[in-house]
């Protein structure tokens, strides 16, 4: 089901598919299409005459909106995203070149473009900058029903009159214009249940769930008012099954007591069921009035709600480095890893004895929501075109983060329990599932010998807001050789962002610090249950399903989470506030003229752009030097002081779109342009604590709001044949970017702590400040180089007869860049890519309509490319493994308002792969989340 509905020119026909496109949004303007007059006039003849349907309607509209553009776009509409919905907006932006997505737990959320990651993308919808659940500045797009989307489109190119952020491109999503309705009254009504195979193998998981969604469009008033309204509503099952293996220090180690040898090890090895549920719903109401053809006026709101249960359960071997257990028979990797052997604990009187194989019970539970809305005025005089937008968008994210484990002990119920020695046998195997197994497997079942050590509640919770105003004018020239129109305007963003964090923790990972009062506690039968691998993963030991709060009730604890100041100050240090103020102005013109005898279009114009960003927060210092700070466990401290830090910063943007028009069919681009994103908002924040050795002063915190922006200059050259009737295209072109820098995390030594505004306190002994020392820190690192190729071939109605609805879409981009990171994570020091960059993306989809019936097959692949949204106790900079993810979508009409649809999304059932450094043989993650099948029914009035 879809919001959109057939162009308004289109006949209404019965064999049209459900969620045909608009040919407008109620947002749509020269100021956010990037269109030229001249070109609007040509895209709104173009699509009046397309009456093809279902996937070839939509192909074919798409080839039009990037045909007529000035800059260079790519466009998916209404019957890629609610005819037949993707999982969401994500999956369907992956069909277009150079675009691809990071499938977090399953799910394409987060979305690169051109070998840049979402914090180098800006994404509105309706022309407004959208806040970001993420808690930085990348979108989830999965919190985005694909069933209220109508379409969306990928920038490029810059030009003067898009909002700034976009270093990577724009992405802009737009609702339907219920006035553009080609009835006046239609109600679309979808729902489709759901099936997850991976959940038979994940204990008390339900495979089933659904998808319902309503759409109504009514105008009224003599078809001046419209009035819009959608509901998106979708349950499914949360469940995937993992083999971890966790990261390396950098450091080498002596293996075991009997034998010199050293190696660089791993942190563990992890197998873990994930369970729970996923709930969102989305809605949309959008009014509009136009009580004459010069006036529009329009009130819109969007409103998404996602909740998501996710508990982890399984086994930890833990604590292989740092000296903390025995190896022998290492298996060692080509960097001097250790991929495999056995793990042991320290015999007594040597080194320490944190090594166990902890039993986990994780919880992830995140609940987050978008709010999008606003008023919206066009008016259209002769030559004068005037658009205004106030809105106000809001987003926030609370994720519970909970991290327990229970370990098994000697001496349980005594006054003094001890943990038992152990030993596992682990195996890496790459990119596949390895192998884990321990010694004496019933002990970890048996709640005579296992005892819940720690539960650690440590939340996530972020709040982002947008109030912005624009406001653009238009003067037409039609008798102007070079300019068919001149627009200027302005835009005001206020953006505040907040970072909530807080701490409860009982007891202490195995038991090795024990807390007074604190000791392990007793598991209740009630509260564990034995569970057992199958499928991929049997094999693997058994152990217990734990519920942690029952445990927890049961010994008379609440799990309380507050901000602790004394021994978890980090709490009070990660909190804080940004806050952004935007003030832009643009002068743009669109430029139709002729040259050596064929036409160019076209825009070239500025956009001046004034940054203020500011971040609070705590900073520590000397006792008695800060204020009063008493926590949520009535703790109080004077250590820390109040800080307000930042900068403004002025930013000239000029940009070029040239459009030669060689024949009807053929035509060349050029774009030049500078363009910036922010710094990843995360990375602002102000807050930082101290600590003092060998007589010198040192700082932590790893974030700075004297961050300056991502800029760079980028090029991009294309050609472009359109067959007639707009029934395909053939494009290929080039693209360069220099980026300036990129935020990257730093270990100043001996640093200045005056250049940046810390005091250094005074040494008591000495009466002097401390010596300068450490500074962990943001900065803006060295930039470089991103370069690619692109090229799409798409192709509708190339054969006769019955066969004329076969119709197929296919496109390649490869990327390259200079840039390179270094890491350890795989052991040695090893340099790595730029984060987002796929050296090789590509997508194709064949399928076929004849009016009744329809389908499509479609394949997206990605090269391995590196991400930082793989978190252990931080985000960890790993590499994704290449992946080819296909779907099957088809759908047939049993009458003109009734059809069946069958999908089946991620057909083979491809894993998330990941490993460290540039090593494949370091797994990182091998995460199954299984195929999922939807069948149900659509109906239309």
């Amino acid at each position: 089901m879809t919001f959109g509905v057939a162009a308004q020119t289109a006949p209404a026909t019965a064999t049209q598919q459900t969620g045909t496109a608009n040919s407008t949004s109620n947002n749509s303007s020269p100021d956010q299409t990037g269109t030229s007059p001249k070109n609007q006039q040509q895209l709104v003849k173009s699509l009046s005459s397309v009456t093809v349907t279902g996937f070839s309607s939509s192909v074919e509209k798409s080839i039009d909106y990037q045909r007529y553009s000035d800059t260079l776009t790519n466009v998916v509409t209404a019957a890629d995203i609610g005819g037949l919905p993707d999982q969401s907006i994500a999956d369907s932006l992956t069909h277009l070149p150079g675009v691809s997505a990071e499938r977090i737990a399953g799910q394409a959320s987060q979305i690169n473009i051109r070998g840049l990651s979402g914090d180098f993308i800006l994404t509105t919808l309706d022309g407004r900058e959208q806040p970001s659940t993420s808690g930085t500045n990348y979108i989830q797009f999965d919190q985005y029903p694909s069933e209220l989307i109508n379409q969306a489109t990928v920038y490029k190119s810059s030009q003067a009159s898009l909002i700034e952020g976009g270093v990577a491109g724009t992405i802009a999503m737009q609702t339907a214009n219920p006035l553009e309705n080609s009835k006046d009254q239609s109600l679309n009504i979808d729902a489709r249940g759901s099936y997850d195979g991976q959940a038979h193998d994940v204990p008390d998981a339900n495979p089933m769930g659904y998808r319902l969604s309503l759409a109504y469009q009514g105008k009224f008033l003599d078809n001046t008012l419209g009035v819009g309204l959608g509901f998106a509503d979708m349950y499914q099952p949360h469940v995937a099954e993992q083999f971890v293996g966790e990261a390396s220090d950098g450091s080498l180690y002596q293996l075991n007591k009997n034998s010199s040898q050293q190696a660089y090890l791993p942190e563990g090895v992890q197998v873990q069921q994930n369970g729970g549920e996923e709930r969102r719903r989305g809605y949309l109401a959008t009014v509009v009035w136009k009580p004459v053809d010069e006036l529009q006026l329009t009130a819109d709101t969007f409103f998404s709600k996602f909740d998501n249960t996710s508990f982890g359960y399984g086994m930890r071997s833990q604590n292989y480095y740092g000296n903390n257990a025995q190896i022998t028979n290492p298996v060692i990797g080509s960097l001097g890893t250790v991929t495999g052997g056995t793990a042991s604990s320290n015999p007594a009187g040597v080194g320490g004895n944190q090594f166990s194989n902890e039993t986990t019970l994780d919880n992830y539970t995140t609940d987050t929501s978008v709010f999008s809305g606003g008023l919206n005025l066009k008016w259209n005089h002769g030559n004068w075109h005037v658009e205004s937008d106030v809105s106000l968008s809001h987003a926030s994210s609370d994720e519970i983060n909970v991290d327990a484990t229970a370990d098994p002990y000697t001496g349980l119920g005594t006054s003094n329990p001890q943990l038992m020695s152990q030993s596992a046998n682990f195996q890496l195997a790459g990119r596949s599932i390895g192998n884990f197994s321990v010694a004496n497997p019933g002990v970890y079942t048996n709640l005579n010998d296992m005892a819940l050590s720690r539960y650690g509640v440590y939340p996530y919770i972020y709040h982002d807001k947008d109030k912005a105003f624009r406001t653009s004018v238009q003067y037409d020239l039609p008798n102007n050789p070079v300019f068919s129109a001149v627009e200027a305007g302005v835009y005001v963003n206020n953006h505040d962002y907040n970072a909530d964090r807080s701490v409860y923790v009982y007891g202490s990972e195995w038991n090795t610090a024990p807390i007074a009062g604190q000791p392990p506690l007793t598991i209740p039968a009630a509260d564990a249950k034995v569970t057992c691998w199958q499928g991929k993963f049997s094999g693997f030991p058994c152990f217990l399903t734990l519920n942690g709060p029952a445990i927890l009730a049961s010994h008379g604890i609440t799990a309380n989470p507050v901000k602790n100041i004394t021994d978890q100050s980090w709490s009070e240090i990660q909190s804080g506030s940004v806050n952004e103020k935007t003030r832009d102005f643009f002068l743009m013109g669109d430029i139709d003229a002729q040259l050596f005898g064929h036409e160019l279009t076209g825009n070239v114009g500025v956009r001046v752009s004034h940054q203020s960003q500011y971040s609070s927060g705590l900073q520590e210092v000397e006792p008695g030097e800060g204020i009063l700070i008493v926590d949520g466990n009535g703790n109080s401290s004077n250590a820390y002081a109040p800080i307000t830090v930042g900068k403004t910063y002025t930013d000239y943007l000029p940009s070029l779109n040239l459009v030669y028009h060689w024949t009807d069919n053929d035509q060349s681009r050029f774009a030049v342009a500078k363009v910036l994103s922010r710094p990843p908002i995360d990375t602002m924040l102000a807050g930082a604590g101290s600590w003092i050795s060998n007589g010198q002063y040192n700082v932590y915190g790893s974030t700075s709001p004297l961050l300056s922006p991502l800029r760079a200059t980028q090029f991009d050259l294309d050609y472009e044949h359109y067959f007639d009737d707009s029934t395909g295209s053939v494009t290929a072109g080039v693209f360069f970017k220099k980026v300036d820098s990129f935020i990257q995390q730093v270990t100043y030594n001996n640093f200045n702590f005056a250049s940046v505004g810390i005091v250094v306190p005074n040494d008591p002994d000495t009466g002097k400040p401390y010596e300068n020392g450490e500074y962990q820190t943001a900065y803006n690192a060295k930039g470089g180089d991103v370069r690619g190729l692109e090229a799409s071939f798409t192709k509708t109605h190339f054969l006769p007869g019955i066969w004329s609805g076969l119709g197929f879409d296919t496109n390649l981009a490869l990327t390259s860049s200079n840039v390179h990171n270094p890491t350890n994570l795989a052991g040695p020091t090893t340099y790595i890519g730029l984060p987002g960059l796929s050296r090789r993306v590509a997508s194709a989809a064949v399928f076929y309509d004849n009016g009744t019936f329809s389908a499509r097959l479609s394949g997206n692949y990605r090269s391995s490319f590196l991400s930082n949204t793989q978190i252990a106790v931080n985000n960890q900079l790993v590499t994704f493994a290449s992946e080819t993810v296909y779907d099957l979508q088809a759908s047939y009409n049993i009458t003109s308002q009734l059809s069946v649809v069958y999908q089946m999304l991620n057909l083979t059932n491809q894993p998330t792969k990941t490993y460290f450094g540039g090593n494949p043989q370091q797994t990182g993650t091998i995460q199954y989340f299984g195929r999922t099948s939807y069948l149900g029914f659509n109906f239309k009035l």
